[in-house]
């Protein structure tokens, strides 16, 4: 029986244009209607997830930046689990050194040093794929980001001050190569956790700040059972779930190495795949 969905977002719960389909939202409210509680678990901030779900009417608690944070369904902070300073420098040095576009997600919302590289980096990319699909959702991802960033001539501050609690550092780069070199310099970094919700980007954590564990902790705190949950996502960054949950159902549209981590496989989002993945769990 289950009795706790954790959901992912961005290519699991939302379609390419960035919607939660009416099929997704109705088998939602049927398991929480049922009594099965139901978590959005995304690499969002709380900003971002937020105005979608509330668009579509769904009200529940939100794990979020993979969870450095977590939120509880009126929106306060249940727990909070910061990347540390110090290994946030030397991730950064790396970076910085190999001239990768970094976002910096925060306590008091996200920020870049360069939004105009930010944007132009969104533009080439979506300028060099000739599937119209892509293209738009590429776009759809620009105009979106660009509602919630915040541009800074300085990070400085966010290391200097207490209260900016640093939850991830988001590196884009679309030359493949390169990130792979970067990712074998921050795997020597003790004291954070790597991983990924696009083959375009690398998310730097704290080693606390895991989908897979703040789940465990949510769960505890609920009294169910991780055998009692299903966790349903597509990336990388959702790969801590599925270790740990009793069923773990990648979408159709996640690669190959993501579906052989799971039990089951559902519908791609396009096709409302967590709508399938939920009625044939309560049912």
């Amino acid at each position: 029986m289950i009795k706790c969905v954790a959901i992912d977002m961005d290519g699991t719960l939302l379609t390419k244009d960035h919607e939660i389909t009416e099929e997704n939202m109705k088998a939602i409210k049927a398991a929480q209607e049922k009594g099965v509680e139901v978590v959005i678990a995304t690499g969002r901030s709380y900003p971002e997830a937020i105005y979608l779900l509330k668009e579509a009417g769904i009200k529940c608690p939100v794990i979020c930046a993979n969870g450095a944070e977590v939120r509880s369904p009126e929106g306060e902070i249940v727990a909070d689990n910061p990347l540390k300073k110090e290994f946030a420098k030397d991730a950064l040095k790396i970076l910085s050194d190999s001239d990768i576009y970094v976002e910096f997600f925060t306590s008091k919302g996200i920020y870049t040093a360069d939004m105009e590289r930010g944007i132009s980096l969104f533009k080439e990319y979506a300028a060099n794929k000739h599937e119209k699909t892509e293209v738009e959702k590429i776009e759809a991802i620009l105009q979106e980001r660009m509602n919630f960033i915040k541009t800074i001539e300085s990070v400085d501050f966010i290391f200097e001050q207490e209260d900016y609690h640093l939850y991830k550092l988001l590196a884009f780069s679309f030359d493949p190569e390169q990130l792979q070199k970067v990712e074998a310099q921050l795997k020597e970094i003790e004291g954070i956790a790597l991983s990924s919700s696009g083959k375009e980007n690398l998310e730097i954590n704290g080693v606390e700040a895991q989908k897979g564990i703040a789940l465990d902790r949510f769960t505890r705190e609920k009294g169910i059972s991780l055998m009692e949950t299903m966790a349903i996502g597509d990336n990388y960054n959702d790969l801590s779930m599925f270790q740990r949950v009793g069923r773990a159902v990648a979408m159709g549209n996640a690669d190959d190495y993501v579906k052989a981590q799971c039990h089951f496989v559902t519908a791609t989002n396009e096709e409302s795949g967590v709508a399938k993945a939920i009625w044939e769990a309560i049912n």
